[in-house]
């Protein structure tokens, strides 16, 4: 089975292309979404532990969290030490079901993929891009985005160019979904192809 990394900054298109991999029928996992999911449970205790204000209703209040992360940015990386490994476990368990279900390619977005420098054991990943007006008018039109926000997290992602450079395979999202997913089926044909024996 072909083990494809996605990567990119925010508002690039990752969820657009995770999507069109997954409407081929192709296992997709989303780092973000078990992310979210580890705050309504997994997770709960041990961030309650380290900061008690933003857990409400035994879920970890994301609003709360952020605003808590902007004020105090050294947290992060405590906040990461006990996310980071959940979400690791739940990949390496994700792609062995999929191995197990004879799929030829499994696709795991992971946005901090060459930020963190954890290796995942991908056979290639791939990044989206979008030109940087583009990304800050969609990444500023998300409910709850500020500028002081998003400033925030691009400060911690590496630039496109960067990205680009290190990815096996680039997405540029700036045109029409239409494009995007014809390119996506195209990079799949391709990299199931290489696991068909």
């Amino acid at each position: 089975m072909f083990k494809l990394g996605l990567t990119g900054s925010i508002a690039t298109g990752k969820s657009t292309v995770l999507k069109a991999f997954a409407a081929l029928g192709i296992p997709t996992f989303s780092a973000d979404a078990a992310v979210h999911a580890l705050y309504e449970g997994g997770a709960v205790a041990s961030i309650g532990a380290l900061f008690p204000a933003v857990v409400h209703g035994g879920k970890v209040d994301r609003a709360a969290l952020s605003r808590h992360l902007l004020a105090h940015p050294g947290d992060l990386a405590r906040l990461e030490a006990v996310v980071h490994p959940l979400v690791r476990t739940e990949i390496a368990a994700f792609l062995a079901a999929a191995e197990r279900t004879g799929a030829k390619l499994a696709v795991v977005d992971v946005p901090l993929l060459f930020e963190t420098g954890y290796d995942y054991g991908f056979d290639a990943v791939a990044t989206t891009v979008v030109d940087t007006a583009v990304q800050r008018q969609r990444a500023l039109a998300r409910p709850g985005m500020t500028v002081e926000k998003l400033d925030a997290i691009l400060a911690r992602q590496l630039p496109q160019a960067e990205k680009r450079r290190r990815a096996d395979y680039v997405f540029d999202t700036s045109g029409a979904i239409r494009d995007t997913e014809a390119e996506v089926a195209a990079l799949a044909d391709r990299l199931a192809a290489t696991r068909s024996g």
